[in-house]
Protein backbone atom coordinates (compact mmCIF):
# COMPACT_ATOMS: atom_id res chain seq x y z
CA UNK A 1 0.00 0.00 0.00
CA UNK A 2 1.56 3.66 -1.07
CA UNK A 3 -0.92 5.72 1.00
CA UNK A 4 -5.10 6.40 1.58
CA UNK A 5 -7.60 8.08 -0.19
CA UNK A 6 -7.66 11.46 2.11
CA UNK A 7 -10.06 13.87 0.14
CA UNK A 8 -11.61 14.40 -2.81
CA UNK A 9 -10.96 17.66 -3.73
CA UNK A 10 -13.22 20.34 -5.84
CA UNK A 11 -12.34 23.71 -7.36
CA UNK A 12 -14.47 26.19 -7.70
CA UNK A 13 -14.32 30.06 -6.66
CA UNK A 14 -16.33 30.47 -3.36
CA UNK A 15 -15.59 27.56 -0.95
CA UNK A 16 -17.63 28.61 1.66
CA UNK A 17 -20.57 29.16 -1.33
CA UNK A 18 -20.37 26.02 -2.64
CA UNK A 19 -19.74 23.81 0.62
CA UNK A 20 -22.96 25.05 2.15
CA UNK A 21 -24.51 23.07 -0.92
CA UNK A 22 -22.71 20.27 -0.08
CA UNK A 23 -23.43 20.37 3.56
CA UNK A 24 -27.00 19.97 2.51
CA UNK A 25 -26.72 17.91 -0.24
CA UNK A 26 -24.18 14.96 1.82
CA UNK A 27 -25.11 15.57 5.35
CA UNK A 28 -21.53 16.42 6.37
CA UNK A 29 -20.51 18.81 8.70
CA UNK A 30 -17.75 21.45 7.96
CA UNK A 31 -15.03 20.89 10.42
CA UNK A 32 -12.29 23.51 9.14
CA UNK A 33 -11.87 26.69 6.69
CA UNK A 34 -10.09 28.93 5.88
CA UNK A 35 -10.54 31.76 2.89
CA UNK A 36 -9.08 28.87 0.68
CA UNK A 37 -10.52 25.98 1.80
CA UNK A 38 -13.33 24.46 3.29
CA UNK A 39 -13.22 20.65 4.62
CA UNK A 40 -16.04 18.73 5.19
CA UNK A 41 -16.38 15.48 7.13
CA UNK A 42 -18.54 12.88 8.05
CA UNK A 43 -18.51 11.84 11.79
CA UNK A 44 -16.76 8.58 11.44
CA UNK A 45 -14.06 10.11 9.98
CA UNK A 46 -14.24 8.11 6.43
CA UNK A 47 -15.46 10.66 3.86
CA UNK A 48 -13.85 14.22 3.10
CA UNK A 49 -14.58 16.82 0.77
CA UNK A 50 -12.31 19.28 0.54
CA UNK A 51 -13.96 22.64 -1.58
CA UNK A 52 -10.21 24.25 -2.89
CA UNK A 53 -10.91 28.55 -4.35
CA UNK A 54 -9.78 28.64 -7.71
CA UNK A 55 -8.95 32.50 -9.34
CA UNK A 56 -9.58 31.04 -12.74
CA UNK A 57 -12.39 29.03 -12.01
CA UNK A 58 -14.56 28.22 -15.18
CA UNK A 59 -17.36 25.89 -14.69
CA UNK A 60 -16.76 22.29 -16.48
CA UNK A 61 -19.58 21.93 -19.47
CA UNK A 62 -20.79 18.38 -19.17
CA UNK A 63 -19.21 16.66 -22.18
CA UNK A 64 -16.97 19.41 -23.53
CA UNK A 65 -13.67 18.53 -23.44
CA UNK A 66 -12.53 22.17 -23.54
CA UNK A 67 -14.13 22.58 -20.29
CA UNK A 68 -13.55 19.34 -17.94
CA UNK A 69 -14.74 18.92 -14.43
CA UNK A 70 -12.17 20.49 -12.09
CA UNK A 71 -11.77 18.09 -9.32
CA UNK A 72 -8.73 15.62 -7.84
CA UNK A 73 -7.96 12.82 -5.68
CA UNK A 74 -5.74 13.67 -2.11
CA UNK A 75 -4.02 10.43 -1.28
CA UNK A 76 -2.57 10.59 2.03
CA UNK A 77 1.12 9.22 2.77
CA UNK A 78 3.50 8.96 5.63
CA UNK A 79 6.74 10.31 3.16
CA UNK A 80 6.84 11.51 -0.08
CA UNK A 81 10.39 10.58 -0.43
CA UNK A 82 8.98 6.98 -0.15
CA UNK A 83 5.27 7.38 -1.97
CA UNK A 84 6.92 9.00 -4.59
CA UNK A 85 9.33 6.39 -6.50
CA UNK A 86 6.19 3.72 -6.06
CA UNK A 87 3.64 6.55 -7.75
CA UNK A 88 5.89 7.43 -10.46
CA UNK A 89 6.62 3.31 -10.94
CA UNK A 90 2.80 3.04 -11.96
CA UNK A 91 2.66 5.17 -14.60
CA UNK A 92 2.70 8.96 -12.80
CA UNK A 93 4.71 11.48 -13.65
CA UNK A 94 5.30 14.70 -11.08
CA UNK A 95 4.15 18.22 -12.55
CA UNK A 96 6.69 20.40 -13.10
CA UNK A 97 6.88 22.80 -9.97
CA UNK A 98 5.51 19.46 -7.57
CA UNK A 99 8.84 18.66 -6.07
CA UNK A 100 8.11 19.99 -2.45
CA UNK A 101 10.12 18.12 0.24
CA UNK A 102 7.09 18.11 2.37
CA UNK A 103 3.83 18.87 2.46
CA UNK A 104 1.79 17.56 -0.64
CA UNK A 105 3.33 17.00 -4.15
CA UNK A 106 1.29 17.15 -7.74
CA UNK A 107 1.30 14.18 -9.82
CA UNK A 108 -0.99 12.96 -13.19
CA UNK A 109 -2.03 9.47 -13.15
CA UNK A 110 -1.59 7.76 -16.75
CA UNK A 111 -3.74 9.37 -18.85
CA UNK A 112 -2.86 13.24 -17.27
CA UNK A 113 -5.33 13.28 -14.39
CA UNK A 114 -3.90 15.24 -11.45
CA UNK A 115 -3.79 13.88 -7.83
CA UNK A 116 -1.69 15.08 -5.06
CA UNK A 117 0.30 12.62 -2.46
CA UNK A 118 -0.19 14.77 1.22
CA UNK A 119 1.11 14.46 4.37
CA UNK A 120 -0.32 15.08 7.67
CA UNK A 121 1.56 18.48 7.91
CA UNK A 122 -0.35 19.44 4.77
CA UNK A 123 -4.11 18.95 5.26
CA UNK A 124 -6.58 20.62 7.75
CA UNK A 125 -7.63 17.44 9.55
CA UNK A 126 -10.64 18.83 11.16
CA UNK A 127 -9.58 16.55 14.56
Amino acid sequence: MIGRLFSLVIDCPDPSELATFYESLLSLPRVAETTDYVVLKSTTGTEVVTFQRVGDFRPPQWRNPDRPARAHLDVLVDDLDLAEPKVLALGATLLEGSDKPIGYRVYADPVGHPFCLVTRESVMLGE
